[in-house]
């Protein structure tokens, strides 16, 4: 089974991904910036619901260079996302030179002992992927989401097809950035991966003028859609019953 993953940044997308199929939500913010730890209440909605979810922990949008207060922040999010029950954390931190910030990654796994742990896309920025893995997998990190460091997963299938080989079982590898239903399969046939991330989204009509005016609406704000995480999930899995069959 390739477990598929679609991230949501408000009620109405939480939604519309569990009622499409997906087998586990990223819960971020601020999608169209990368993704930023959601509010305290789409989280407790999430655990009403009873969906399988991991929060995305990241206090700002921009690099993953993060200083004191912000490592602060995060563990401060990490107890809140224990305290509702969720099943994971989503984590990243970097070095300048963008390689992983070990320091600050092994204080943030400290505080998330006990909850599942996805690395995410700071690894598109690591010099070497093999030494990246090695660490994530040292961590005690169960999943890296990547692009295989290319703006889509798609343009990094040769990094992607690279980390999986490296990671040999010990560790999910998952890609995302750009996935739908019409490259999924050529990605698949590629690289075996454990688990596809996607946001299944189009952009969200009908703003107001005077919101958009006074600058509240971000630009290329989205919304997921359930019929579209429906198509990505039938299309993984032909991918992978045409890959057993060969």
């Amino acid at each position: 089974m390739t477990l598929l993953e679609i991230c949501v940044d408000t009620a109405a997308g939480l939604r519309a991904a569990h009622a499409g199929g997906a087998d586990r939500i990223e819960l971020c913010a601020a999608l169209e910036l990368g993704g930023t730890t959601p509010t305290a209440g789409l989280m407790a909605l999430a655990a009403e619901m009873g969906v399988t979810a991991r929060v995305m922990i990241r206090p700002r949008a921009g690099d993953f260079v993060f200083a004191g207060d912000d490592l602060d922040m995060m563990r401060a999010d990490i107890r809140a996302v224990r305290a509702l029950g969720l099943e994971g954390v989503v984590l990243g931190a970097s070095r300048p030179d963008g390689s992983l910030d070990l320091d600050m990654l092994r204080v943030l796994v400290a505080e998330s002992q006990g909850l599942k742990k996805t690395l995410h896309r700071a690894f598109d920025l690591v010099p070497d992927i093999t030494e990246a893995v090695e660490q994530a997998v040292a961590l005690g990190f169960d999943t890296i989401l990547t692009s295989g460091r290319a703006a889509s997963a798609l343009a990094g299938l040769d990094d992607l097809v690279l980390t999986q080989r490296v990671a040999a079982g010990r560790i999910t590898i998952m890609a995302g950035a750009g996935i739908n239903a019409g490259n999924v399969g050529t990605i698949l046939a590629a690289a075996p991966l454990g688990a596809i991330h996607g946001s299944c989204s189009a952009p969200i009509e009908g703003d107001s003028a005077p919101a958009k005016r006074l600058g509240f609406v971000s630009p290329g704000r989205r919304q997921t859609d359930g019929t579209s995480v429906t198509a990505l999930k039938t299309a993984v899995r032909q991918a992978k019953a045409a890959s057993a069959s060969l």
